[in-house]
């Protein structure tokens, strides 16, 4: 039976990336962005609890459905379906949706005359920390997808060799207590190709292989589904801590790892018991919720670009670039499905 609870909670997480991006163009704990307009007091509440948790989470789910696909596909076939669903999208994206984002922060921060096609020029040459903040070269929001097809080509040989080996994990002997300890898994992890901002395909290679092999199984399922109100109370309990008590160095590292992962368990289990099921709106949503991530950080910057010179007050200029981002994105996802050329350059079932 199709599970509907992942579809659900991948599209509230991608949902998620509009008014946290969004946020980030009013943000007051001083990160740079594209573009930045009036500093919103309080935003790093809401943002910081986002953060340990939720791409983590998207990683996560990457992982359990992968394994529902490779029951009916061969490895080649997987492998196949990456370089067409992540890898084409992703070089395409590269070149013609991320360039828009990297020359509106050149114009903003740092004055830029030229005009946009010029700009390719400047995106293709100038290095620096991969933001494209400075008006750089960057994957910008794409990075989710470039370090999602690393790590799944990287466990084919894991994959592969369990398959052969066809010694199944011992199921009715797992506790729910016993997946706790793993975030010690991600924090071992972690340095391997940490990238700043938090991105590690370390980290994003650990959360994907237990899913793949752990999560995955209908009795981990279930566990975490009998198991919610715990596990929801373990997250909530170690976020208020997490986010009102001062940490630095290693002890940050182990809280913000375990945060994540009681995140993820809890999330997993609260949309199970809740939200296995689907209507018309969601059936739709789910199709498409990777050309809505795709398509709207582009869509949002220029959006920003233009409402930030408007007289609007900052809640109206929020509202304004959210619903628009929204609103572009689903046009630009239901003009690129009619066209064979677009569904293949853009990932589009």
């Amino acid at each position: 039976m199709r599970k509907y609870y992942i579809d659900n909670l991948r599209v509230f997480c991608i949902l998620l990336l509009i008014p946290y991006h969004t946020a980030m163009i009013f943000n007051d704990f001083g990160e740079a962005f594209y573009i930045h307009g009036q500093i919103v007091e309080g935003l790093a509440v809401p943002m910081g609890f986002l953060t340990p948790w939720w791409m983590s989470l998207l990683f996560t789910i990457s992982g359990i459905s992968v394994a529902f696909a490779l029951k009916r596909r061969s490895i080649k076939e997987f492998f196949m379906e990456r370089v067409k669903k992540l890898l084409i999208p992703l070089l395409v994206g590269i070149m013609l949706i991320i360039p828009v984002q990297s020359y509106i922060a050149d114009v903003f921060w740092n004055g830029y005359k030229g005009n946009y096609f010029a700009h390719y020029a400047v995106y293709f040459t100038k290095f620096t920390d991969l933001t494209g903040y400075d008006g750089g070269f960057t994957p910008g929001h794409l990075w989710f997808i470039l370090f999602l097809f690393i790590v799944s080509v990287a466990a084919i040989p894991m994959i592969a060799l369990f398959q052969k080996r066809n010694k199944p994990i011992d199921r009715k002997k797992i506790k729910v207590w016993q997946l706790f300890p793993l975030f010690l898994a991600i924090l071992i992890m972690t340095p391997i190709l940490d990238f700043a901002g938090g991105k590690s395909i370390g980290e994003a290679f650990t959360l994907f292989i237990i899913a793949f092999f752990l999560l995955s199984l209908d009795e981990v399922q279930e566990l975490l589904e009998k198991n919610w109100i715990l596990l929801l109370c373990l997250f909530a309990g170690i976020s208020l801590i997490y986010m009102t008590v001062d940490m630095c160095g290693l002890v940050w590292d182990i809280a913000n790892r375990i945060v994540k992962w009681f995140g993820i368990l809890a999330f997993l289990g609260v949309w199970r018991k809740f939200f296995n099921k689907t209507n018309p709106i969601m059936q739709y949503l789910s199709k498409a919720a990777f050309p809505l991530y795709y398509f709207h950080q582009s869509i949002l910057v220029v959006l920003a670009y233009f409402v930030l010179k408007t007289k609007l007050n900052v809640p109206f200029q929020y509202l304004s670039i959210m619903l628009g981002t929204f609103l572009f994105s689903i046009l630009c996802y239901e003009i690129c499905r009619r066209f064979k050329i677009t569904k293949l350059l853009f990932g589009i079932k």
